[in-house]
């Protein structure tokens, strides 16, 4: 499945905006993964965001424009969601999905590391 480019264009424009955020890039679920802290913070997949968010706001979040349960294998994962175009569309929908998945980060486990020949990574001073 390709990525939206000029979506993970602003994604990326976003998170250089925030002060010492560091993030690396990779291909991941069929996208492009933005990692923060070695964690997928927020990934980009054809023309939705896969968001990453406080499973305790489901509830809250669900109830937003463009959601969507993200379901893998037949298995609901709270806490992880698709946001379609309807959803971030404006730029205050935008920061609100990727804000929620940043917010989320300092508090998310880390997956094993792998290596991922596909990473770029992004230092903001």
């Amino acid at each position: 499945m390709a990525y939206n480019s000029k979506l993970a264009d602003r994604v990326r424009a976003f998170l250089e905006t925030k002060s010492k955020v560091k993030f690396e890039e990779r291909k991941m679920f069929g996208g492009l993964a933005f990692m923060v802290q070695g964690k997928m913070c927020v990934n980009v997949s054809n023309n939705n965001l896969m968001c990453r968010f406080d499973s305790g706001l489901q509830a809250e979040v669900s109830k937003r424009k463009g959601f969507r349960t993200m379901i893998m294998k037949g298995r609901i994962y709270n806490g992880y969601c698709y946001v379609n175009e309807d959803g971030y569309n404006t730029q205050t929908d935008f920061e609100y999905w990727i804000n929620l998945c940043l917010n989320f980060n300092d508090k998310a486990h880390a997956s094993k590391n792998k290596k991922n020949k596909h990473t770029t990574t992004n230092e903001v001073a």
